[in-house]
């Protein structure tokens, strides 16, 4: 080997270690700034030097102006309004508290004169706290009989009518098994900490029994009326899609370490009939959304997941908060260097699309279509034109190039939510929607087993959809329980209609 060539050599390793160096260091930065930093992506920590595509005012702020005095920053304490108090407490019952004068002292210190109460004077409301109780029902049936008849010499005899136990041979109740439910899934409360509550109320209730009554009530119950649900998501124009791990124990033929997945299938924005939907599978393959949407033929926003390409007949919409992550996590420490501009540059594109959906939010579809057109297609038409041109430019694998090419890779399914207005711009629906689950999860942990994990998605089900049609869920699920048991639906399930979060009676009474 020549010199010349050994020196081609040797520049051209140094240049690969360097950018191998390159990468690990973003690598370790990223990893710090999410072990350590804050979660928000909020882009407050641009440089203010940095030129704004969109918003010339940001390029004219002085960045060495001083900081503004706590007094003179709008917003910083809480803002009062007269009757703001009677607002917060509207819909708590009121009781009124009398303040008097004892019997003995109603007399006038200068004459002795016996005292008449001529008015009284509001003072203050305060918030009583009542903790809970545990009360023991004991159920009778009374029997009726014909005297008449029996005289006669054929007796008569009728026994009254009892309610439905919502789980046969139990103790349990239609409001213990809601609120079990209800702490569990709503307010992230363990069973085993729910053990501990019961047992300082005087009840000996185990965890094990709670959860067979999870098991029971949501098999019975709750199973029937997610199926119902699953139909009518399946006829809906617009879903959303979404997944994230759950620990599942004694999985036949797996090891306890191994994830399994807890996925969530979402009607769309603008649905008059909100559904969230859970379900619990053992892997992420693509053949368990497919096996779900079988039917539904519309508009299905995801992330990029290639899991979903197995669904036929349906037109895919990305996520664009997503993709403005990926520009978020491609911000370097250094926030003066050049990636930072160019990753600043992109979450400003991506900011910029979201600030014109917020002013269409009100519009029909059909204009918030053609106005999607006339003011987002631009700024999509820039944004692609700047990607082909820095593309060159970026270390392929560094956290902005993987952006960038995320981006570009995609883009048909980026630009589909312009076909209609009723599609959305993000995921965001979705993934709230499993954010409950994912904060119950860091309590609870894992499922004991595959059925309790089903029951479990048919209990988030329930919950999340009964909140997206503004119920409370622990009415809905108490609802449920007391009166769906004696409901003959298996031989009509048409009656299940009456059940569902948006009928008219639900609306009436779980509010």
């Amino acid at each position: 080997m020549s010199t010349a060539e050994r020196l081609t050599t040797l520049t051209n390793r140094i240049l690969e270690l360097e950018r191998e160096n390159k990468q690990l260091h973003e690598s370790v930065a990223y990893l710090t700034r999410k072990l350590y930093g804050r979660s928000s992506e909020k882009t407050s920590a641009l440089s203010k030097g940095q030129m704004s595509l969109f918003d010339e005012a940001e390029a004219e702020a002085n960045p060495k102006a001083p900081e503004p005095d706590l007094k003179e920053v709008k917003g910083y304490r809480r803002t009062k309004f007269r009757g703001q108090r009677a607002e917060i407490l509207k819909d708590v019952p009121h009781d009124k508290r009398l303040c008097t004068l004892d019997e003995r002292d109603r007399s006038c210190e200068c004459c002795g004169t016996d005292l008449v109460s001529v008015g009284e004077e509001f003072i203050r409301t305060e918030i009583e706290f009542i903790p809970a109780k545990v009360r023991a029902i004991d159920y009778y049936r009374e029997t009726f009989e014909c005297r008449a008849c029996r005289k006669n010499g054929e007796p008569y005899m009728e026994k009254s009518p009892m309610p439905y136990p919502v789980i046969q041979h139990s103790m349990a109740s239609p409001s213990t098994v809601a609120w079990v439910m209800h702490q569990k899934y709503v307010n992230a409360l363990p069973l085993y900490r729910q053990e501990k509550e019961w047992e300082s109320l005087g009840v000996g209730l185990s965890r094990a029994t709670m959860a067979n009554w999870v098991l029971v009530a949501s098999r019975d119950w709750l199973a029937p009326l997610v199926d119902l649900m699953h139909q009518k998501l399946l006829g809906e124009t617009y879903l959303h899609a979404d997944e994230t791990t759950v620990q599942v124990m004694n999985e036949k033929g797996r090891k306890n370490t191994i994830d399994s997945y807890m996925w969530v299938y979402s009607t769309g924005k603008h649905s008059q009939r909100p559904i969230r939907i859970f379900q619990y599978q053992p892997g992420r393959g693509g053949k368990y959304p497919q096996e779900f949407l079988k039917g539904f033929k519309g508009f299905l926003h995801t992330d990029a997941y290639s899991g979903y390409n197995r669904i036929s007949g349906i037109t895919r919409c990305l996520c664009w908060s997503h993709l403005r992550r990926n520009f978020v996590d491609a911000l370097p420490k250094d926030i003066n260097s050049s990636e930072a501009t160019l990753a600043g540059q992109g979450i400003r594109y991506c900011n910029k699309l979201f600030e014109i959906e917020k002013t269409l939010e009100q519009l029909s579809c059909k204009d918030r279509e053609l106005k999607r057109l006339e003011q987002a297609k631009p700024v999509l038409d820039a944004f692609w034109a700047w990607l082909h041109s820095i593309n060159q430019k970026v270390l392929p694998k560094s956290k902005l190039g993987k952006a960038i090419y995320y981006a570009l890779n995609h883009r048909e399914e980026f630009m589909n939510y312009l076909k209609d207005g009723d599609c959305s711009i993000s995921n965001n629906l979705a993934e709230n929607s499993i954010r409950p689950f994912t904060i119950g999860r860091k309590n609870w942990l894992f499922s004991g087993s595959p059925r309790g994990a089903a029951a479990s998605a048919a209990v988030y089900s329930i919950i999340e959809s009964a909140k997206a049609n503004g119920l409370n869920p622990y009415k809905y699920l108490n609802f449920i329980f007391s009166e769906l048991p004696g409901v003959q639906f298996g031989q009509n399930p048409e009656f299940l209609e009456d059940y569902l979060p948006w009928s008219a009676d639900i609306q009436t009474f779980c509010k």
